[in-house]
């Protein structure tokens, strides 16, 4: 560890930064914290993830402190699956809905074109398919219930937005105690999907604004904020927060952040936030 350390701040300091010192938090023992007085963002981040790969990081210019909001994605960031894909299974559509999904995780595809195009494929599936894929298909991510709930126990908002649907993220909201959830809704008729959408569409505009709008009311514009997620519709939140973390993510979501969780669980964020295990809340 000791050279990586060496290393990590020659070449900060070659590239015009200045580090005052590297030392282990005492709260938090597995965070490493680099105390630097001067430099290129950018540039922490490229020698930081050149000698710590894989790694969980938070660049900040103050030391992390426990936000009055949290907002995040949910597919592939608070649970481990994508639904459409795993709801596109009872279809038998998965790899060519999957497809779709992907491209447009990678923001190759307009986010709106691409889930229209993807439910209309599901047209006269049975509403029952939903509660089935909830029960077999969606598992949430490790650590997300504790990360959600330490976070409220220590007076922070809560909120799930996503791109996906009601159907699945309002009880996966109540699974791992989100107190408020935006989403788009699968219109359902005589027992099965018609294919469409109820309302208006949540997309990455969305999420951004739910962000701002929510910490406008905690807080105004002093209000500390994180975000996590995964794709490109969650690239403008991230952007948007104070501490914006890519989870896992894909390569223009990660490169979007303020950081990046690539090693460890949901619980790393609570690490670089400085908060000690035994201020956790354990499921």
């Amino acid at each position: 560890m000791s050279a990586h350390v060496d290393v990590a701040i020659a070449s900060m300091t070659a590239r015009g930064c200045k580090v005052a010192g590297a030392a282990m938090l005492d709260a938090c023992a597995n965070v490493l914290e680099f105390d630097i007085v001067e430099g290129d963002p950018q540039v922490v981040r490229e020698v930081l993830d050149a000698q710590f790969k894989p790694s969980d990081l938070i660049v900040a210019d103050h030391v992390p402190r426990v936000p009055s909001l949290f907002v995040s994605d949910m597919d592939s960031t608070m649970i481990m699956a994508e639904c459409i894909d795993e709801l596109a299974d009872f279809a038998g559509l998965k790899p060519q809905i999957a497809a779709i999904t992907e491209r447009a995780m990678q923001g190759e595809l307009d986010f709106e074109a691409a889930l229209r195009e993807r439910v209309l494929l599901l047209r006269g599936l049975s509403e029952g398919a939903i509660a089935e894929c909830l029960a077999t298909r969606i598992s949430p991510m490790p650590g997300a219930r504790v990360l959600v709930e330490t976070l409220k126990a220590h007076g922070c908002k809560t909120v799930l937005v996503t791109g996906g649907f009601h159907q699945f993220a309002d009880p996966v909201a109540e699974q791992l105690g989100f107190e408020m959830v935006v989403g788009n809704r699968l219109e359902v008729l005589g027992g099965e999907l018609s294919g469409g959408l109820v309302g208006s569409i949540t997309d990455s505009s969305v999420k951004k604004a739910v962000l701002l709008e929510e910490a406008s009311r905690l807080g105004g514009g002093g209000a500390i904020t994180l975000a996590t997620g995964d794709g490109a519709n969650d690239i403008p939140m991230i952007e948007a927060a104070t501490y914006g973390l890519a989870y896992a993510a894909k390569p223009k979501a990660r490169a979007a952040g303020d950081g990046w969780i690539d090693r460890g669980d949901l619980t790393s964020v609570l690490e670089l936030l400085g908060i000690p295990r035994e201020r956790w809340v354990w499921e």
